[in-house]
């Protein structure tokens, strides 16, 4: 006997070393069956489970699970990713714990440490995933630093190199100063800082000692430190006020430096005082400006953000901050200040340093990724990669047809070193090994030569963007390579869909000559419950594996599938624990099946039923199938979840089950037998259809349910019900039992009648259909909506009485005497004025321009949810009244 209560923690440690054990996730690339390839996103090595992990890992599970069990070979990849710049600050952090820096243990000392700390902690996500009941194929488990997967990485860099696709260059990088290397425009946050726009005099250049009040030209700035770097002043060639400066020198405060005044449309005239200052080592946009006019570049800072010898002695060294109040005030002391405003912009940080990125003159390693991005804008313009949901498409051309080149170079020691090697004449060499390297270098030469190893790493995103191909053991040609290449669908959120989408498409159809997947589903977000970003500092963050210890592995499964529907999700715990009491429902229901001797009869065939009752579940049963099936097929989550919650719990649990308890009693032995045969085969396809969701609870319950030896529900196929289970006058017959139950049950909770109160009730204008289906029904209808009396009538509905459509029929409740109608009337009343007030009190606050303006999206919408509430519930609450009115 099933105990009493379900216990999530005790069967989900039990089950899941089972099926891991009995190689239930394992692909076969020897089989002749249609394979399914699904790659999973590699999580970094420094990570725990997050509630974005939870979600996007438990639609990949459904997709795998689904599948698997519809008879395809499939292939779910999983691994983690070095991710170069986090894993060197958790271990720096760690060293730094010790008293030790990296610098003083040297690279290859350092490098020691990474792998020592990779081997203890960097398996805590994917055992937390076992946790959540993720089942890709562990046993082919990849790393990004893995021996197979680091010799691709060289592989691919040395041919793009070879085809002029990688090169070097000077060029401003964000730079973080904390970390000391370059990272991407997308590891960039733009964070609103409340600062000052200072606006400097710079003298024109022969104005001095002329006799005349000297003049000048004005230029504003947010980082007074970089006007040290200047190299012009930049005007608008149409702007009147400065056309004959044009071509004149201003001398650059503090330094003296004559720097031209130049005719560039990147000046406003509309903007302050339209004339802009030009730093071409610190700024992007200055730095196009000096391209097109052929400045100078002068880099006044050094790797920390310190200021360095380019600039005058007595600012040598200092930090920038310090070096911005102090050109301030030297400029206040001669006079050059002209203004200064409050000012709120948005200051660049980096995501992982955490500090005020800084534009930075460098020469780094970069990928023609223009080249590569026209085949991957192709693919998906003629629809070999499906992006989903159609939104998605403009996000992506609009960043691949503007796309700039990859700086792939990082200053970093831990990640991919670069596999190039200078002469001493600094000629590079890029080969596959060192000893190619100095063979090529002999030939160059003529004899052997020292070399020098490039220290820069590659950013993180180049080697994960070859994860499609090298974990099937690309660059040889694997049989896994053949066969799973290229993927079905990728699931991933649109946060990484420039980082990790583009390029990986990007990579496979330049080394693969076709797209890496099929598909790409992207979803959403996972806010909080009030819609807010989860973060630390709002002390918002929800531990999913929180979650699984309190509620348990399948209702977290269940509330993040039936979430899923393409809008950013808002999760509490309470929607969790809604779906552990779906759990508990379903377990109920399992064991009244088991008290009432409702098991699996060998051979039962559903369409041989004979009862209205079994014919219509049997029916359901089908239609739910469909209906799962396709939604999942369409990666409409949401759709496939709420399909099976509805039909559970209402269908099966609330209606079937209570129609049958009285054949469970009754003493037809035919009809007794046939409906405990039909309840085990209804309880077990909805075990089978839950279980890709709800791994855990299903197969306890589907093994208990009859004696399965080893097998497993995991590896069991999918149901297929033969055509024509589905009876159309057994499913319009009970459709009208539950619907005619239902209105009563609506009526008496509506109208406050006492619930031991059986009233007396009658159709009017009843068919002789219905007048048939009510009599076969009538003990049924009576128990289940608590009526005295069900019947036929003509007569006038008295004074008072409750009345509701059925079909053509009328269903009559008189109330008079059962409840004050009065009363009841005075307090539909004032619920609705209450509703209505608040639907006004909304309209207000959603009709200020001010509000919308301020307030976050958030807090926009959850007025709008609530005003739609408060709509739905006068609508309700009037039906109610035009009832009793009169």
């Amino acid at each position: 006997m099933l105990d009493k209560t379900y216990g999530p923690r005790e069967v989900e440690a039990r089950l899941y070393p089972e099926w891991e054990q009995s190689g239930a996730f394992v692909n076969n690339v020897q089989s002749n069956v249609a394979p399914f390839t699904i790659m999973m996103p590699p999580p970094n090595v420094t990570g725990s489970l997050h509630m974005g992990h939870a979600f996007n890992m438990t639609l990949q599970d459904v997709l795998t699970r689904f599948n698997r069990r519809r008879g395809r070979d499939a292939l779910w990849q999983p691994g983690t990713d070095h991710a170069g710049i986090a894993t060197q600050m958790v271990v720096e952090r760690e060293l730094g714990k010790q008293g030790i820096k990296r610098q003083d243990l040297g690279r290859d000392g350092f490098l020691e440490k990474v792998w020592e700390w990779k081997a203890q902690s960097g398996g805590t996500i994917t055992s937390q995933l076992r946790r959540l009941g993720a089942t890709p194929n562990w046993t082919r488990e990849r790393f990004t630093m893995d021996e197979g997967l680091s010799r691709a990485v060289v592989k691919v860099f040395v041919q793009l190199h070879r085809e002029g696709l990688i090169y070097r260059d000077k060029r401003l990088v964000n730079w973080d100063p904390k970390l000391r290397t370059s990272v991407s425009d997308l590891e960039v946050e733009q964070k609103e800082t409340k600062g000052h726009l200072w606006h400097f005099r710079y003298p024109i250049e022969g104005q001095e000692g002329s006799g005349e009040e000297g003049r000048y030209i004005v230029v504003a700035t947010t980082r007074p430190e970089t006007m040290l770097g200047d190299t012009a002043v930049a005007v608008h060639p149409d702007d009147e006020r400065y056309k004959d400066l044009v071509g004149k020198n201003a001398v650059l405060p503090l330094v003296g430096r004559l720097i031209p005044i130049v005719a560039d449309e990147y000046s406003d005239p509309e903007k302050g005082s339209g004339a802009v200052k030009i730093t071409p080592a610190h700024d992007f946009n200055d730095f196009e400006v000096g391209r097109r006019h052929d400045l100078p570049l002068i880099n006044i800072l050094d790797e920390e953000a310190r200021l360095n010898g380019e600039v005058p002695e007595a600012y040598r060294g200092l930090d920038r901050y310090e070096a911005r109040k102090r050109v301030v005030a030297d400029l206040e002391t001669l006079g050059l200040v002209e203004k200064i405003e409050d000012h709120v912009h948005a200051v660049p940080h980096g995501d992982r340093g955490g500090v005020p990125i800084e534009p930075f003159l460098t020469e780094q390693w970069y990928l023609k990724a223009e080249v590569l991005a026209k085949p991957a804008i192709e693919s998906v313009e003629q629809g070999k990669t499906v992006l989903l949901p159609k939104m998605a498409e403009s996000i992506f051309f609009e960043w691949m047809r503007n796309i700039q080149p990859w700086c792939i170079s990082r200053q970093l020691w831990w990640g991919h070193q670069i596999p190039a090697w200078y002469g001493p004449d600094g000629t590079i060499f890029v080969e596959e090994s060192e000893a190619e390297a100095k063979a090529a270098a002999e030939n160059r030469y003529g004899e052997p030569v020292e070399l020098r190893r490039e220290t820069d790493v590659l950013d993180t995103w180049f080697s994960s963007a070859l994860w499609p191909f090298s974990t099937l053991g690309w660059p040889d040609q694997t049989p896994e390579l053949q066969r799973y290449y290229p993927g079905d669908v990728l699931v991933t959120g649109f946060d990484i869909i420039f980082f990790w989408v583009a390029r990986m498409m990007m990579m496979g159809i330049h080394f693969m000559g076709e797209v890496p997947f099929r598909t790409v589903y992207f979803h959403s977000l996972v806010r909080d419950e009030k819609g807010q970003k989860m973060s630390k500092s709002k002390g918002n963050v929800i531990d999913p594996l929180g979650l699984v210890d309190r509620y348990g592995a399948d209702a977290l499964r269940m509330t993040l599938v039936s979430l899923a529907s393409g809008r950013d999700i808002k999760l509490g715990p309470q929607q969790v624990e809604g779906y552990r009491n779906f759990a508990t429902k379903l377990w109920n229901a399992a064991r009244f099946c088991e008290m009432n001797e409702c098991r699996p009869v060998p051979g039962y065939d559903p369409a041989a039923s004979t009862l209205t009752l079994n014919r219509w579940i049997v029916g359901e049963v089908a239609k739910t199938a469909e209906k799962t099936a396709a939604a999942l097929e369409g990666f409409r989550f949401s759709e496939a979840a709420q399909a099976l919650y509805q039909f559970t719990w209402a269908g099966f649990c609330d209606w079937y089950l209570e129609f049958a308890k009285p054949v469970f009693s009754g003493t037809d032995e035919a009809a007794k037998a046939e409906t405990r045969a039909t309840t085990a085969w209804a309880l077990e396809q909805i075990l089978n259809l839950l279980n890709p969701i709800m791994p855990f609870e299903t197969e306890e319950l589907w093994r208990h349910l009859a004696d399965r030896g080893d097998a497993t529900l995991v590896t069991q196929p999918w149901p297929d019900y033969p055509a024509g289970l589905v009876d159309p006058q057994a499913a319009a017959e009970m459709d009208w039992v539950i619907r005619l139950i239902s209105a009563v049950r609506t009526i008496r909770s509506e109208m406050n009648v006492p619930p031991a109160a059986e009233l007396p009730a009658t159709l009017r204008g009843a068919s002789a259909e219905t007048l048939r289906r009510l009599e076969t029904h009538d003990a049924l209808i009576r128990r289940l909506a608590r009526l005295a009396t069900i019947e036929p009538s003509q007569a006038e509905p008295a004074k008072g009485s409750a009345q509701a459509v059925i079909d053509e029929a009328t269903l009559v409740l008189p109330l008079a005497g059962i409840i004050d109608l009065d009363k009841e009337r005075a307090r539909l009343t004032k619920e609705i004025e209450k509703n209505a007030s608040e639907v006004e009190k909304i309209d207000r606050k959603l009709g200020n321009a001010q509000f919308l303006e301020k307030a976050p999206d958030e807090v926009v919408e959850e007025q709008r949810e609530r005003r739609a509430e408060a709509e739905a519930a006068i609508g309700r609450l009037r039906e109610a009244l035009a009832r009793v009115a009169g």
